[in-house]
């Protein structure tokens, strides 16, 4: 634990009890003024519930607190954020229809008036590196743009401690090196920074502490600079990590296809597709990677029938579907898992059997006669529960109850045991642990090793490097020609993500050109941004 004669926040014996689960046991542990430290764990391990405890949305059932020397128990955010305390969420609760000044309003308590917010706007995201202009609607941002705003919300409140949960997950790296330098400048001036992430190399590189949750415990402490990243995930986890294998098979025959000209978007700010076409084998695995806002959301409601296409413009095994909607496409073989995992893949307030129901009452025959099998279901749901190692009381519990990973687990195992011939899922590891996103990759990989053809949808450029046999970059709601994934570099699909989709070129500068040339390519808000001619 660090010095807790400098601490400024000390947290001792905190617990918080949920109905069948002990989410915090006895955490102990104190932040220094200007420090960057990490709090690790598997999902389920109990950092969630514990930076609610301190940022005043949830009560602790025993245990104290203490900030700059005095006790400390926020009712509620509002109260948090007057002591000093600020917190970036994971998922951004901005309004498209609104511009940043607005938003921004929006979350303080006493905006002063538009005009003198937005040259505060100005002001502080100059000086910490995040450039925003307070007049744009946020529908147009990127997300590290939105994230951007989010921060500078937070720093207008000059708070002390601010807590990070994964902030990085819907970032390009070159967003990420200005993050970081945003968070040193902070730590630099004497802000205290909690900082939440299953990405080890980022913790390594940016942390000088770390906490490490499990089960609700804190079972070590270290300085995560001195441990290697695989070190880090065997802490968090309590056992060796296994790497995902796949024994290599030549693809079958073409099971999916599409094809599409144009698509406007169906929502505000959504994007355009254009000039999209792809297939997919059995058997393969094909990796589509890009920069958040491209069009992947638009992608997968294609795939998944949410939107519906000329028939012939998407083929499954030959036959046209595209007029079929998504319980059709199901039935035939077709399931999908979307980015959004609470309210778009799973519905909040239902118990996950009725959850499990949803997608698999015709492929796992949980309806007779216009009845519900509720047997059946419940089964289902244990067997997903088991096989994937949801950490959960049992198939009662309402989806929302559970951790984001946990959820995932869910829903990932959910679509994979109905085994499907073709599955396409947008960010299947997003916001999980090092050990339940090698489960996921292995389970993906599994299913393709038994002959389904898989459409991975994923930001995290690591993950597809391991897991596809075929990569293309969306950009712009432009699909590049796949490549065989053994003949890139990272540098390549950089190119790729930047909309250089000649590859015999953007392989010769790859070669050539340095990383500088790939940030010039690879902007912040190149997402909202036609590829140049």
């Amino acid at each position: 634990m660090s010095d807790t004669t400098e601490a400024l926040l000390r947290v001792e014996g905190i617990t918080r009890a949920y109905p069948g689960v002990i989410a915090n046991d006895d955490i102990s542990f104190a932040i220094r003024p200007g420090e960057v430290h990490a709090l690790l764990g598997e999902n389920g391990a109990g950092k969630s519930t514990l930076v609610k405890i301190i940022y005043g949305l949830v009560r602790p059932d025993a245990g104290q607190m203490w900030f700059q020397g005095a006790p400390f128990h926020p009712a509620d955010p509002s109260a948090a954020r007057a002591a000093g305390v600020g917190m970036v969420f994971q998922h951004f609760s901005l309004f498209d229809a609104l511009d940043v000044a607005e938003n921004v309003a929006l979350g303080m308590e006493n905006a002063p008036p538009q005009r003198q917010l937005a040259r505060s706007i100005r002001e502080i995201s100059q000086a910490y590196g995040l450039p925003l202009d307070p007049s744009r609607l946020v529908g147009e941002l990127s997300a590290g743009e939105r994230q951007r705003v989010e921060i500078v919300r937070c720093l207008l409140q000059n708070p002390k401690l601010l807590i990070m949960d994964e902030p990085t997950s819907v970032l390009t790296p070159q967003e990420v090196e200005i993050l970081f330098r945003t968070l040193r400048k902070l730590a630099a001036e004497g802000t205290a920074i909690l900082y939440i992430s299953h990405k080890l190399e980022e913790i390594r590189a940016l942390c000088e502490a770390a906490t490490i949750l499990r089960d609700g415990r804190v079972v070590d402490t270290c300085n995560p600079r001195e441990k290697t990243a695989r070190e880090l995930a065997e802490m968090m986890v309590g056992g060796t990590l296994q790497q995902p294998a796949r024994a290599k098979a030549p693809p079958g025959e073409t099971v999916l296809e599409l094809d599409i000209r144009t698509l406007p978007p169906a929502l505000a700010f959504g994007t355009t597709l254009r000039d999209l076409s792809l297939s997919v084998r059995a058997g393969e695995i094909l990796g589509i990677g890009g920069v958040a806002g491209n069009g992947q959301d638009e992608l997968l409601a294609v795939l998944s029938g949410e939107t519906r296409l000329p028939a012939q413009a998407l083929k499954l095994s030959g036959i046209g579907i595209g007029r079929l909607g998504a319980e059709r496409r199901r039935a035939l073989g077709l399931l999908s898992a979307p980015e959004e995992r609470l309210g778009h893949a799973a519905a909040p307030d239902m118990s996950l059997t009725e959850n499990a129901l949803l997608t698999g009452a015709s492929r796992e025959r949980l309806v007779s006669s216009g009845f519900i099998r509720w047997g059946r279901a419940r089964a289902f749901a244990r067997r997903i529960i088991q096989e994937f190692d949801v950490r959960t009381p049992g198939p009662a519990t309402p989806a929302r109850a559970l951790s984001g990973g946990n959820l995932q687990k869910f829903v990932i195992g959910r679509e994979v045991l109905q085994r499907p011939d073709v599955l396409v899922v947008n960010q299947p590891t997003w916001g999980v642990d090092a050990k339940a996103a090698a489960a996921i990759r292995q389970a993906l990989m599994d299913l393709a090793a038994q002959g389904a053809a898989v459409v991975v949808i994923s930001q995290d450029l690591d993950e597809l490097m391991e897991i596809a046999d075929r990569f293309a970059a969306l950009n712009a709601g432009r699909l590049s020609p796949p490549r065989d994934m053994r003949e890139l570099s990272l540098e390549a699909i950089g190119l790729m993500l930047g909309g250089a989709h000649d590859m015999e070129v953007a392989a010769d500068d790859a070669v050539e050109r340095t990383g500088e040339v790939i940030s010039e390519l690879v902007q912040p808000g190149a997402a909202n941004e036609e590829p140049r001619p």
